[in-house]
Order: C-alpha cells, then structure tokens, then sequence
C-alpha cells in the first residue's frame, strides 16, 4: 500500500498499558466510526506496513485506544509511538454536494465571480487557523481561504470551484 492510495487517520502518541495498547490522536470529524476498524497502516520508517487490530475504543474525545495484534509489550507499543496511521482512501465515505476531501479537489481550477479564472489547486494548507486553497497562476502562489461564505459551487464533475473572494483579495498577489 501506497501513502497516496491512503488517508491520514492519526498519530500514535502515547503507550496506554504494559499490555502494548496504543493511544492514537484521530484526525477525523467522526472519531466513533474508527471503534470498528479491523486493521490500520502505520507508517514505520517511510514503509506502510498493515497491523490487525485486536481491540479498540474511544478514549476520551480525540483518542482511540487500541491493541493491535503482536504488540503485547511495553517495548513493542515503543517502537511505534509517534507513528502516522493511515486508511485506505476507498474507506472514506463519499460526500455529496459542495461538500469535499482535500485530497479531491488537488487539480481543480478556482474560478471567482468577480476576477474570473485563479488558477489551479495545488494543495490545501491546513496548519494555519482556517485552512487554505492553494493555487498556482502561472506560477504565482495565490492563497484563498476556505471559508463557507467565498464558496459558491462546487463541480466535481468539471474538477472546478466557484469562489466570491472579497474585491482586491487576489490582486494581493499579482
């Protein structure tokens, strides 16, 4: 399994117990339908390797707590800690509507109401307070935040956004 064939589900952060349960930080709006997993990828020394889980719950908002099969000690959970975890992508469910993954819409063409065609999305900046389009214009980095009230339609189909950006928002750029 390849990491662009796959999601980012978590980190693993902390050792829960001497039996080798793991906590791991989802990174996910729905942490309950992560209780039922059977197996995880976890990113060991750049190689995505599949652990079959043997056990699992929701440990406080955030957290799953979970024993996977062959880790049984206190230095087998070690050596995983700090480990990004991931899914296959086919497991995310599909969204309707203007509703979108980050991953979807790498490609897309931004369209504005006002200035017409952007550019392209080449990525989407989430370390920042609200997350960002990233877009290139003939290579101009031009960056639009996601938010709600500047998206007007989302055309999956044609691989475009419709964004209403305030006036002069994207002459910052150029």
């Amino acid at each position: 399994m390849k990491k662009e064939d796959c999601f980012f589900l978590g980190k693993i952060v902390k050792k829960y117990s001497f039996k080798g349960e793991l906590l791991i930080k989802l990174d996910t709006d729905d942490p309950s339908a992560c209780e039922a997993l059977d197996a995880m990828f976890v990113d060991v020394r750049g190689q995505l390797l599949p652990f079959f889980v043997e056990a699992s719950q929701l440990h406080k908002s955030d957290l799953l707590r979970v024993k996977f099969e062959d880790i049984d000690s206190e230095a087998d959970a070690e050596a995983l800690l700090k480990s990004d975890v991931y899914l296959p992508l086919e497991l995310l469910p599909e969204l309707k509507d203007d509703k979108f993954y980050y991953h979807e819409i790498i490609g897309f063409t931004i369209t504005d109401t006002h200035f017409g065609d952007v550019g392209t999305i080449t990525a989407v900046n989430d370390t920042t307070a609200q997350a960002l389009f990233v877009i290139d214009r003939d290579g101009v980095e031009i960056l639009i935040p996601m938010n709600d009230a500047f998206i007007k339609q989302v055309d999956k189909p044609n691989k475009t956004i419709v964004v209403e950006t305030p006036e002069g928002l994207i002459d910052l750029y150029l």
